[in-house]
């Protein structure tokens, strides 16, 4: 990861300033419905694959991929990783389950139906946010841009994200919903609704509050987490070593 910034304020004064955004739609969230989320799940990656959500989880020593139950929010399977690394986004493509590392450039692949390890491939930047299109990976490195890649890894397309012609930053987690990626900014409450052929912005959710104060220990970490369940159109949102996870609606402000 990188050092932290907070950067919603920002993005917010810059919005405010900036009369060519007025086409950015801007969000907040309703929250439908909530469960139990494991606290000691440092979120990177989740998804949920044919009906079933998964979690890829961080930290040097305790890294870990997990087939989740939604409704109690414990590990149905567990996956768990060399204290060398330190396990990042996570995504389905074909069979296949790609899971990224942060800074040790390799990527695992495994077979999603079985959890079986498959093989074990360079990855030539830091990982990050991991997401699929279908026919593509596209994953994040932390700057404004994200990467289309083939299944052996191999880049097609660049894509630079800009919210009103500025390049967005701090790009970390993604999910792809309805021909959009979502991405949330790291170290903030925002999430983007980003165009997938221009890069632009068009949407923003503020998901300020969405973790109320009463539920925050010294562990709680950022807001990091997004899945959409594509037979049901639900969206699910949660954060690092969070007590809770969200199913969520938006609602345009």
């Amino acid at each position: 990861m990188a050092a932290v910034f907070f950067l919603t304020a920002a993005i917010v004064s810059f919005m405010h300033q900036s009369p060519a955004v007025a086409a950015v739609r801007s969000y907040r969230l309703k929250v439908v419905h909530e469960y139990p989320h494991d606290t000691g799940s440092y979120t990177q990656g989740l998804f949920i694959h044919d009906g079933q959500m998964y979690e890829s989880t961080g930290q040097y020593g305790s890294s870990t991929f997990r087939k989740v139950d939604i409704d109690s929010g414990r590990p149905l399977r567990k996956l768990d990783f060399s204290g060398k690394y330190f396990v990042e986004g996570s995504c389905v493509l074909g069979n296949d389950l790609y899971i990224l590392t942060w800074t040790n450039r390799v990527a695992f692949i495994y077979d999603i139906s079985t959890l079986e390890y498959k093989s074990t491939k360079s990855y030539p930047r830091e990982g990050w946010g991991l997401t699929t299109d279908g026919s593509s990976l596209i994953a994040s490195d932390g700057s404004a841009t994200l990467y289309f890649m083939t299944p052996d890894l191999q880049v097609t397309r660049r894509l630079t994200v800009r919210l009103a012609g500025r390049p967005m930053r701090f790009l970390n987690e993604l999910e792809y919903i309805d021909g959009m990626i979502w991405a949330n900014v790291y170290t903030s409450d925002l999430i983007l609704i980003i165009n997938p052929d221009t890069g632009n912005v068009e949407g923003t959710v503020d998901c300020t509050g969405l973790l109320p104060d009463s539920l925050r220990s010294s562990s709680t970490d950022v807001l990091n987490g997004i899945a959409h369940d594509t037979s049901t159109g639900r969206i699910y949102l949660t954060g690092k070593n969070w007590p809770r996870l969200y199913e969520v609606k938006l609602e345009e402000k």
